[in-house]
């Protein structure tokens, strides 16, 4: 049967645009034979006459058109009401304004006839701020078709949706859940108190119950609760209609960021008790566990039997089910069902599933009839607790990082003395004299110590990098033969580079560290030899990237990649392959900070380095450098200080570019071995050399105007004034004097100061001879 209402649907736009149409064509064809009638010239009277008769033809299409498109509304009217006419949820059809032109059986039994009325009047008390709900509602299915919204009602939750049809048209479709979980009651009828607030703490609905347990309608949690935050799991004061009263809050995260709140209360041998009709307990959405006072389950609701794996017919003990992750819970048990200690509540760990579940339980001691039991809330922390992990594990990493750049700098201050004066030992031995080779042998293992505290500093981002354009083309060519030596005849190298690389901004010399890092860990993943693929390319991130607790940027990367065919890496162990020592090859096979290396030297560079492993198949590393967008620079060192860096474990070599040295040189620094050796090196260069042992010492020797000096040499880090702050104070007086840092930590650590103070270079720890005597030389000459 059709519905009156429904066939006065408006036409759509399409529809008014026809008839606005055939209204222009109408008065052009008109017009056109109107002064064709009247005209004498004949052919303009034809002109006309012929363009007045296409203009009617013209109109006779367009209202045969016009036809047909009424026709098809018809259709979609008897389509739509076919469509809606049965279905159990009230269903209205609105224009663009939000009037009411239709509405099925359901509706008009729910909200009674509305032909005429908007929607926003016809569901005006049925949940809060309706025409703001309905205006989101419309405008986001006027733009994708259809939008749909979960709302608070005042008898539960409802689902409210809307579809676009035929133009400016839409359809709603109001889903009312009144069943929760399948309970066959209603929020309204629920015989547990609740309520639904926002995040903000407004009250937005309330059951009955709850309207009766604190007498009548209050906006806020502040009203109800004396004490807030709420904690779920825990006894609260609820200002009851009759008094303040005490009940157990469990609380869940509803849609759309509101709370559902619900109160468990009732009196027995005057405590407060819990009893809640059974039909209840199990279907409330909060996972509830009956204990007595043994520790055996009694009861768990429908929520926490699928949390515990328990079947409904089961009763273990609760100690079988859960185990703690520090403390017994059999002790906590006894602690709660004895009344001493505060409630709080644990996570714990569900012992009946394969994979880690992790629960936040709260326990309650009960009286029920006289008799004490504990009552059990649980939640689902799993999420919770390996977001813990995770930042945990980054923690772990910070601090193993702090602790390994302290080390290094304290290392550095040694090796520095060891191999200074190691230094000054060989100057004063023939290559023929029989202690000569021992002492090489000493200077070696002094460099080599000195390579294990550079990668100590890498992975705590502390070390000095020399940064540079690069060209990775360029780079990679220059790299492939040693990385060929490397991986050996058993492991092929297969190169995939982008021709149209851009270029990056790094320490070239530490970026190669790198890459023969990750081929050298590729190799040894593969004994019976295979492949390893190093691909390059462009990448433009057009919005951020969020991986492995990272944010990449949006922007312009080059990433490259090592994948390689081998063993790959069991998932318990990636997130723990670049701490340093870490390594599951044999002893004596690795040190364990290759990995940890490169971390440390990508993230100090300014990018990303991420891992893929599937077991059995290989592992891929990806590394994200940003694009350098700068201007190239010129790139060469300092003269001076390049000419230091000599190569080799033999200091004992002239230095024919070098002069004698001329001029006085105070030397700061806090490690009497260190400062042992570079006076007595800059002495046997011929420099005149004050010592003091800390920057107050320094200061009070300078405050004798008629001394002279030309260079001073101090330590970075040292007890009272540091080396940056003493020599700004000096420079006040001496501003022509050059200076020389010297430091075990990096120089990044300190570069914004040392950029303020003029005429000064950095030195890093541990320095030989020849690279301290160069570098002072190049300041003075």
């Amino acid at each position: 049967m059709s519905n009156p209402a429904l066939t006065r649907l408006p036409l759509t736009d399409t529809a008014a645009g026809l008839s606005t149409r055939l209204g222009w064509v109408l008065a052009v064809a008109v017009t056109c034979l109107a002064a064709a009638s009247v005209l004498t010239e004949p052919f303009t009277r034809l002109t006309l006459a012929s363009g007045g008769a296409v203009f009617l033809m013209l109109a006779v299409f367009i209202l045969l058109g016009r036809l047909v498109l009424r026709r098809r509304l018809a259709t979609l009217r008897r389509q739509v009401e076919a469509l809606v006419a049965h279905d159990a949820a009230p269903t209205f059809c609105t224009d663009s304004i939000g009037q009411i032109d239709f509405q099925n059986a359901s509706a008009g039994d729910r909200f009674g006839p509305q032909g005429g009325e908007t929607l926003v009047r016809a569901m005006g008390g049925l949940f809060a701020n309706p025409s703001a709900v309905m205006f989101r509602l419309q405008s986001k299915a006027a733009a994708v078709g259809a939008a749909r919204e979960d709302v608070v009602t005042r008898r539960g939750h409802a689902r409210l949706s809307v579809h676009r049809i035929g133009g400016r048209r839409f359809l709603w479709r109001l889903e009312e859940m009144l069943e929760r979980s399948g309970s066959g009651r209603g929020a309204e009828s629920l015989g547990l108190p609740m309520l639904v607030a926002s995040k903000g703490g407004t009250i937005l609905f309330m059951n009955d119950a709850m309207r009766r347990l604190v007498g009548g309608r209050p906006k806020s949690l502040d009203r109800v609760f004396r004490h807030l935050p709420l904690r779920s799991g825990e006894e609260t004061i609820v200002s009851g209609a009759d008094g303040p009263l005490r009940a157990l809050v469990a609380e869940i995260e509803g849609a759309g960021e509101r709370r559902e709140i619900y109160l468990l209360t009732a009196a027995a041998a005057g405590e407060r008790s819990l009893g809640p009709d059974e039909a209840v307990f199990e279907e409330l959405p909060v996972a509830l566990v009956r204990l007595d006072s043994e520790g055996t389950v009694e009861n768990a609701n429908r929520i926490a039997r699928d949390l515990l794996a328990l079947t409904r017919e089961e009763t273990p003990a609760f100690t079988e089910v859960v185990e703690g992750l520090g403390r017994p819970v059999g002790d906590w048990f006894k602690d709660v069902v004895g009344g001493r200690g505060p409630v709080h509540s644990e996570v714990l760990r569900a012992t009946r599933l394969d994979a880690d579940r992790f629960l936040q339980i709260s326990l309650r001691r009960t009286v029920d009839n006289g008799t004490p039991g504990v009552l059990a809330v649980l939640s689902d922390a799993t999420e919770l607790k390996t977001l813990e992990a995770q930042v945990v594990q980054s923690q772990k990493m910070q601090a193993i990082g702090q602790l390994a750049g302290g080390v290094a700098h304290d290392f550095n201050n040694l090796l520095t003395a060891i191999s200074g004066h190691c230094d000054l030992l060989l100057l004063r031995h023939e290559r023929d004299d029989p202690d000569y080779a021992d002492l090489v042998q000493v200077h070696q293992n002094a460099n080599r110590a000195a390579s294990l505290v550079r990668q100590l500093l890498a992975f705590s981002r502390k070390q000095t990098l020399k940064p540079e354009v690069i060209d990775l083309r360029e780079t990679l060519g220059d790299l492939m033969h040693l990385l060929n030596r490397l991986v050996g005849e058993r492991v092929t190298l297969v190169r995939n580079y982008d021709e149209a690389l851009d270029p990056i901004r790094a320490d070239k010399r530490q970026l190669e560290q790198v890459l023969m890092n990750l081929i050298v860990n590729a190799r040894d993943a593969m004994p019976d030899g295979g492949r390893v693929w190093i691909e390059t390319e462009n990448r433009a991130l057009t919005e951020d990237l969020l991986r492995d607790r990272a944010v990449v940027p949006r922007g312009n990367y080059v990433i490259i990649r090592v994948r390689d065919e081998g063993t790959g890496i069991p998932p318990e162990r990636l997130t723990k392959i670049f701490e340093p020592f870490y390594t599951t090859k044999r002893p004596g096979e690795g040190t364990g900070l290759g990995l940890s290396t490169a971390y440390g030297i990508v993230k100090q560079t300014g990018g990303f380095i991420f891992v893929d492993s599937i077991l059995g198949t290989g592992t891929t590393f990806s590394l994200y450098f940003p694009v350098f967008a700068g201007q190239v620079a010129d790139q060469a060192e300092d003269a001076g200080v390049k000419a230091a860096r000599v190569d080799g474990p033999v200091p004992n070599v002239s230095f024919p570019l070098l002069r004698a040295g001329e001029g006085v040189v105070l030397l700061v620094e806090d490690e009497a071995p260190v400062r042992a050796f570079a006076a007595r090196a800059l002495r046997m260069r011929g420099y005149t050399v004050l010592e003091a042992e800390n920057a107050e010492d320094a200061l009070d020797m300078l405050a004798d105007a008629a001394l002279k000096v030309d260079v001073f040499v101090t330590d970075v880090i040292m007890p009272g004034m540091d080396g940056p702050s003493w020599v700004r104070e000096a420079l006040k007086d001496r501003p022509e004097v050059r200076v020389v840092f010297v430091s075990g930590y990096a120089e990044d650590s300190f570069t914004e100061t040392q950029a303020r103070i003029p005429n000064s270079v950095f030195l890093p720890k541990p320095f030989s001879l020849g690279e301290l005597t160069a570098t002072v030389q190049g300041q003075i000459h």
